[in-house]
């Protein structure tokens, strides 16, 4: 709920606005020290209150009272963030991120795709797919070194024919010497949106759709 919502905020039924957290927290203490007046007047003077049972009622009222402090500080301070991170977001638009997945979008016959290696490769191959689901181009890497890398593809078949338009899928297979590396697909996307929602923002993906901001590895 935003600020505005929150002080525009109404008891059903009634049409009285709604008690804040601060409100609820004035209200406790002002009924506590009520009663403790209450108490001290009325108290037997032959058996008083003990000093030690007041002390701790104080510091208990002025314990919940610090925490609701707390609470809206944070709150305070979660929203700022929140709206920080938005705005450094927006100058995302317009640039290419890399992020886990196995999508390659092709456009204008051009194609971009990412791995990360978790180490040295003497072979790399990789199988990219249609729609359908069937092997349309198979590219040989050779050897790589660990890490993420980018790579770009030409649209093009295995028999040098152009591919349309559209949402491919990458397999990359690794080994050294005969032995399988550990090898993760990336997608490499351009970023055409940004919008805050209730879990943080997320950012929008040409035809992949949304994705937190969190899980961008790289930006180009």
């Amino acid at each position: 709920m935003s600020t505005v919502q929150a002080a525009n905020a109404v008891v059903p039924g009634t049409g009285a606005p709604a008690p804040t957290a601060a409100d609820v927290a004035q209200e406790a203490s002002d009924r506590f020290l009520t009663l403790l007046v209450t108490q001290l007047r009325n108290q037997d003077p032959l058996n008083p209150l003990d000093n030690a049972q007041v002390t701790t009622q104080m510091a208990q009222i002025s314990t919940v009272s610090g925490i609701n402090k707390l609470n809206e500080t944070i709150g305070a301070l979660a929203a700022s963030f929140a709206a920080g991170q938005y705005l450094q977001a927006v100058g995302l638009v317009g640039h290419e991120v890399t992020i886990a997945g196995d999508r390659v979008e092709l456009a204008d016959g051009k194609g971009a795709y990412g791995m990360a290696l978790a180490g040295d490769a003497d072979a790399v191959t990789v199988t990219i797919k249609d729609a359908a689901g069937l092997v349309v181009r198979t590219i040989d890497l050779g050897a790589q070194r660990t890490g993420v890398a980018r790579f770009a593809w030409d649209g093009r078949n295995d028999a040098g024919a152009a591919l349309p338009d559209g949402q491919y899928t990458i397999s990359i297979t690794a080994t050294a010497k005969g032995e399988a590396v550990a090898v993760d697909p990336l997608t490499i996307a351009q970023v055409t949106g940004v919008a805050p929602t209730a879990a943080g923002t997320v950012v929008t993906l040409g035809g992949i759709g949304n994705v937190a901001l969190a899980d961008i590895l790289q930006i180009h």
